[in-house]
């Protein structure tokens, strides 16, 4: 089994985070931050702004990390480890239309902490990390895989 790195972006406007649906053919209601696994030889921050572009068509500059999660299947060899980065768009409509090139995001949302309580989304810490004034990171430990 090996370790898989993905980066993650908390990007707040107006009060509202942007979260999205990453599972094609809308297998599954779970959402999450944008982002993925990280390529190598490119640097964490390079991987995140490609990935958000990729899958939301916005352009990000990536600020300091807030979260650590790391989430397993209990039952197959694997295991990642997401870092979340405090992001700020600089390019792209926000509420435009986009389409991921790889099929992969089926929808966005703009969410207030109130309405991501009421879905289904990972990780467990995110509506308290996302919209903390603190400069701390957070660690979220090990979770089970959702689907």
């Amino acid at each position: 089994m090996s370790l898989r790195l993905a980066v993650r972006g908390l990007i707040l406007l107006e009060n509202r985070l942007l979260m999205v649906n990453a599972w094609p053919g809308g297998k599954s209601d779970l959402l999450c931050a944008p982002g993925g696994g990280v390529e190598i030889h490119s640097s964490l921050s390079d991987n995140l702004i490609r990935e958000v572009y990729e899958e939301t068509g916005l352009t990000v500059t990536v600020g300091e990390v807030a979260l650590v999660n790391e989430f397993h299947d209990p039952y197959r060899p694997f295991h990642q480890t997401d870092i979340y980065f405090r992001c700020e768009i600089v390019d792209g409509n926000p509420h435009g239309n986009w389409t991921d090139p790889e099929g992969v995001v089926t929808e966005r949302h703009w969410l207030s902490m109130s309405e991501l309580r009421e879905r289904r989304f990972k990780p467990d810490s995110l509506p308290d990390v996302a919209w903390s004034n603190s400069s701390a990171v957070f660690y979220d430990p090990l979770e089970p895989i959702l689907r």
